[in-house]
């Protein structure tokens, strides 16, 4: 029979996740093409799916293609379906995408989760977000804590990042500094692995999500899934964390999917109220409520700390979270308000100093001022990112990314860390009566109890 011609669009995530468990194994689906949003992750395009994970349909792999080439392959394929598999763009921009490929012919679908989430024999908590640089990472690490003082084994798992030899990170297990080595992990990857491997906790990521959650059950009582960007997750949740950001109040309705997240949520926690106006949160609060009335909402803080030395009075470099800034549409981050609220003498300009592509980021952001996100999406990145670092006059460097930035780079100034970590607000304290996120996760304690007994 003639098999359905597809092109997935994507950025290395969701985009394999899709092909993996809705067409892999479909033969009246015919994969043609993947297409890489460089816009979101540089030097993705140009490389294949390799036919070791591929599947036995496709013994050539399948080529990954620039998005900018949408119509040539619509036409030279003769592509009957263009799927939407990537995250944190505004609804608008889903449909210029769709108009592309309607335009030529083709048909446009969104994937939901009721056809990609894996169902898990262990309890599954977890987290999402309205935008990237919400929150979701200090909340997982809050949440996989609150589960280990109650005697659980948690194993967290890890939206994909897959950017070099996708056979070999099909599975990655993460359990100490040396694995970080053995998979080349990038600065992004690592923002991400570091604190929990510093709090003793296994991280599991890759490729092939139904082999790694099989994985992480095996060391497991509870796997928590930490998402991405604003994607929606890959398993389904016994209980499902999302984290609104009222810096940018609004974005809750504006963005794909972190609406169809706001929408599916048990619980939504508004972060960051230290840092927002009590307009800011209660436009995201109204806009919860709209959405979807039967989600808990609860209020938290960003606490911000500062180890490795003081800043007061000193010239600083700041180093930002780098997807926040750049297609997370924040112009500053923990960074700057530790800078300001520390008292930094001075923060300095980077864009003089600037060389490669990290000089490229801060002319394509120009709103980004006074700071440099951690652009480390390999070797040559992370080499600009400390030539530049190296080349500035300042006093030392104020680190807001995640990772021990001098355990990638060779700084030849002190290294400041700014920590920032999740702290929920006591509402029965004050005499309310909102649950505590202990009292949310007690139906996932007593499931994991159930099943190790």
């Amino acid at each position: 029979m003639d098999r359905k011609r597809v092109v997935i669009m994507g950025s290395a995530g969701r985009d394999f996740h899709d092909f993996n468990v809705v067409y892999r194994a479909d033969p009246s689906y015919e994969v043609v093409a993947f297409t890489a949003a460089a816009s979101q992750i540089p030097g993705i395009a140009d490389r294949r799916y390799p036919k070791e994970l591929a599947g036995s349909l496709y013994p050539d792999g399948i080529p990954v293609v620039a998005e900018a080439d949408l119509e040539q392959v619509i036409a030279d394929k003769k592509v009957d379906l263009v799927v939407f598999a990537y995250s944190d763009v505004t609804h608008e921009l889903v449909m210029h995408q769709a108009s592309r490929a309607m335009a030529c012919g083709a048909d446009f679908e969104l994937l939901g989760p009721a056809s990609t989430m894996l169902k898990s024999t262990k309890p599954v908590l977890a987290t999402g977000a309205t935008r990237t640089g919400a929150g979701k990472s200090q909340t997982t690490r809050y949440l996989a804590a609150l589960l280990e003082k109650q005697g659980l084994k948690v194993a967290v798992v890890r939206h994909p990042m897959p950017y070099g030899d996708l056979v070999a990170q099909r599975v990655e297990r993460f359990a100490t500094y040396a694995d970080l080595d053995k998979y080349e992990t990038t600065i992004e990857e690592r923002e991400e692995y570091e604190p929990h491997l510093d709090a003793g906790r296994v991280m599991f990521a890759g490729v092939d999500y139904e082999a790694i959650l099989r994985a992480a059950e095996a060391e497991s009582d509870v796997v928590i899934w930490e998402g991405g960007n604003n994607d929606f997750p890959f398993y389904v949740p016994d209980l499902f964390v999302v984290i609104a950001d009222p810096l940018r109040a609004g974005h809750e309705l504006r963005y794909h999917p972190g609406e169809t997240n706001i929408r599916m949520a048990d619980v939504v926690i508004i972060n960051k109220i230290d840092s927002a106006t009590p307009a800011q949160i209660a436009v995201v609060d109204a806009n919860i409520t709209a959405m979807n009335p039967r989600a808990t909402t609860l209020l938290a803080r960003s606490v911000l700390t500062l180890s490795g030395g003081d800043i007061a009075g000193m010239s600083v470099a700041v180093v930002e979270d780098g997807p926040t800034l750049t297609h997370g549409g924040m112009t500053f981050g923990a960074g700057i308000v530790a800078a300001q609220r520390f008292g930094a003498g001075k923060i300095v300009n980077p864009a003089p100093y600037a060389v490669g592509e990290l000089a490229d980021t801060l002319r394509r952001y120009p709103a980004l001022e006074n700071l440099l996100p951690a652009m480390g999406y390999g070797q040559k990145q992370m080499k600009e990112l400390e030539t530049t670092l190296n080349a500035m006059p300042v006093d030392l460097v104020l680190s807001a990314t995640p990772i021990d930035l001098t355990r990638v780079l060779r700084l030849a100034k002190p290294v400041v860390r700014v920590g920032y970590e999740l702290e929920e607000l006591d509402a029965k304290s004050g005499g309310g009566t909102q649950p505590t996120l202990t009292d949310l996760l007690a139906p996932i304690v007593a499931k994991a109890r159930a099943r190790k007994n």
